[in-house]
């Protein structure tokens, strides 16, 4: 499938807003998750090297380690992904403080592939203390990751980057963002999710503050919320119910490996509940 024009994105976003309709988004770390998404009616899809470990039973905070070339792997799971989505945006996930890629190229490469748009991830913004101090003041700071949505802005495609917080989420909207997402951690639940979370509440005023940071520079910025323990539909419902005009939700596990892993199990249990023909 084609890139699908970012103009033909925004357009359908903004009616659905218009209309209170939630904005939904997934990520995708196999074709069968992107196929089932896709049948569930998600508006976007997003791939990136988080996605493969996860579906292999690692944590998703595995892809912020040297497990493997985050764009690199983002390239391979393309080729999984991209041609069984039919009709829904398909987003890269990419490593902008990558040193050893030639950025420009890189994000013309995405879009012939197929790719509508990019999220920054792996991100550093999941750092901090004195290892995101490290990152910061050795040249591999959030700031590449503000210049990577630049220059996919300039290119036309799709943007939607994770913040951790206002002063991220003003100059990610002054780079040109379409979409903001307000990143409130890892993933709680499961069987390899996050143990340690804010509460819903402490999220909705970290959210609101974010989206008043963004809207601050450009008040059409749409603004979804991810991670944490906003996990399953109930907790996206309090947040957006709650916060103060925040358009959808962006799902990761939430999307694909919750699913999963309680969907295989309940199976599995039904499967032993059979009798056998004494």
């Amino acid at each position: 499938m084609p890139a699908i024009p970012r103009k033909t994105i925004l357009d359908r976003f903004h009616a659905m807003i218009a209309k209170g309709e939630p904005i939904i988004g997934g990520g995708a770390g196999t074709g069968l998750s992107a196929k089932s998404e896709e049948a569930g009616g998600i508006d976007l899809i997003i791939i990136y090297n988080s996605g493969r470990y996860r579906m292999a039973g690692r944590g998703s905070a595995a892809g912020l380690l040297a497990y493997g070339n985050a764009n690199e792997i983002v390239k391979e799971m393309a080729v999984e992904v991209l041609p069984v989505v039919k009709k829904t945006p398909v987003l890269a996930g990419v490593n902008g403080t990558d040193p050893f890629i030639l950025m420009p190229r890189f994000l013309a490469e995405l879009k012939d592939m197929g790719f509508s748009g990019v999220q920054n991830f792996p991100t550093v913004g999941l750092f901090d203390g004195a290892m995101r101090q490290s990152f910061e003041e050795t040249g591999m700071g959030f700031g590449l990751e503000v210049d990577m949505i630049a220059e996919a802005h300039a290119q036309d495609m799709l943007t939607t980057p994770y913040v951790f917080n206002p002063d991220e989420a003003v100059a990610m909207t002054k780079a040109g963002a379409d979409i903001i997402v307000a990143h409130m951690g890892v993933t709680t639940g499961g069987t390899i999710g996050a143990t340690s979370a804010k509460t819903l509440d402490q999220c909705v005023e970290e959210i609101d503050a974010i989206a008043a940071a963004a809207r601050s520079v450009r008040k059409d910025v749409i603004m979804l919320c991810h991670g944490g323990p906003i996990s399953m539909p109930d907790d996206a419902a309090y947040v957006l119910r709650n916060a103060d005009r925040i358009d959808g939700f962006y799902g990761a596990s939430s999307a694909e490996r919750l699913p999963a892993e309680r969907a295989i199990a309940e199976q599995i249990r039904a499967f032993k509940d059979v009798t056998a023909k004494g």
